[in-house]
């Protein structure tokens, strides 16, 4: 058997002090887009029972949680796959948490825009932790971001990672790379950065741990992934160290091309970064093994849901009711994932090292950026960014000329 080497791959266990400095792209499938009308779901219900005609509302109400907790179902089952960890969690099991409302920031012009261009559609922050103690909550970089779009009338779900070295304001009006808002402040700092910085107006989310990461993969039989010969060694190394970590044998891969890989193999392939496109790649292998778990996830038996979801909570830290999602795994089939993309876009993106923030991703034009994100996610194509949005560009543009020239 061949020896890999572990030791170049021992950085990953430290802060990035590389650039990330290639092309990404955005995979796109072909379908439909959805209709004009929708109907909102984004409010929670009050609990109070409604009488004579208001039934048939409440009975709307109730139909729309329930798409909305079974598209987090899905979720909470793919995001363990895009995790980027580099040990074993064992300690936390933190579960569901309560949000304060008043803690998150959501730009005054985008609660228009709930009635307006995002009418119908439930977004929701996806962070995967950089921890090996099991710290969910904070005090750990967040390095997978992704933010999901779910159009509640269709199914349809899109997928977005933000970069995490993305210099942005992160919430409190210091900048610095985006993955450190979690670190900070927690989630709520987090979903505040993004919703500050991108006009979202998420207020859910969920947070995964390396616990359990290549189970659940097996557990769901693998997933179908195209393996290049570029990859093939990295993701070999990145798999023997999960491998030590979790006091298990491992299969290496051997030849490329479309194969099922298992829980390790998959893993391996997530955090593959040394390869042409390093962290902007990487974001988008993670993005597509998220992907290949959804069309596994929809060949799973209702009982074979419910064990994966089982092993997957226990390293959870959500916002959501994580006893509903599982009673209502039945319809997991009618969700989709149509397109992902990373933000900011290639056309509106430059690399470079900001003073002591080190290399960063930096986000040239960022009222340019938001006006693609709305475009990419509600079909807004003239969307008018809000005035925080404009000033956080403005500030962007003056923390980085001078490094950028």
């Amino acid at each position: 058997m061949t020896k890999y080497n572990e030791d170049a791959y021992e950085e990953e266990r430290r802060p990035v002090k590389k650039s990330s400095g290639s092309k990404s792209s955005s995979s796109k499938s072909t379908g439909k887009k959805s209709s004009g009308k929708k109907t909102s779901g984004s409010k929670k219900t009050t609990g109070k029972k409604p009488s004579g005609k208001k039934n048939s509302r409440r009975e709307q109400e109730k139909k729309k949680r329930r798409r909305i907790i079974l598209f987090i179902l899905e979720i909470v089952v793919l995001l363990i796959m895009v995790v980027v960890l580099y040990g074993v969690l064992t300690g936390e099991k933190a579960g569901k948490v309560e949000l304060k409302e008043e803690d998150i920031i959501i730009n005054d012009t985008v609660k228009e825009a709930e009635e307006t261009t995002m009418k119908g559609y439930r977004n929701i922050a996806l962070f995967g932790v950089d921890s090996t103690t099991g710290a969910l909550t904070k005090n750990t970089r967040s390095d997978t971001i992704m933010i999901a779009s779910v159009n509640q009338d269709t199914g349809e779900c899109k997928l977005v990672s933000v970069y995490r070295d993305t210099y942005l304001n992160l919430s409190n009006d210091s900048y610095n790379k985006c993955n450190s808002a979690y670190a900070k402040g927690g989630p709520e700092m987090a979903i505040s950065m993004l919703n500050m910085n991108l006009d979202m107006n998420i207020t859910d989310f969920v947070t995964v741990g390396f616990a359990g990461l290549a189970d659940t993969i097996d557990a769901l039989g693998g997933v179908y992934i195209d393996v290049d010969e570029a990859e093939i060694s990295h993701l070999n190394n990145y798999q023997l160290c999960i491998a030590e970590d979790l006091k298990r044998s491992y299969t290496p891969v051997t030849s490329t091309g479309y194969q099922l890989l298992d829980g390790l193999q998959a893993t391996g392939y997530c955090r593959i970064r040394y390869t042409a496109g390093d962290d902007f790649k990487r974001a988008e292998r993670q993005r597509e093994v998220l992907t290949a778990v959804a069309d596994q996830a929809k060949k799973a038996s209702p009982t074979q849901l419910i064990n994966t979801a089982n092993s997957v909570f226990e390293e959870v830290y959500t916002s959501l009711d994580l006893s509903e999602i599982v009673e209502l795994l039945g319809d997991i089939s009618k969700y989709s994932i149509s397109e992902t993309a990373g933000f900011p876009t290639e056309e509106h993106r430059a690399t470079g090292t900001i003073g002591s923030k080190g290399s960063c991703v930096i986000p040239t034009n960022l009222e340019e950026n938001v006006i693609w994100l709305h475009d990419f996610l509600f079909e807004a194509e003239a969307y008018e960014p809000s005035d925080m949005v404009k000033e956080c560009s403005a500030q962007i543009e003056a923390d980085t000329a001078n490094y950028l020239k």
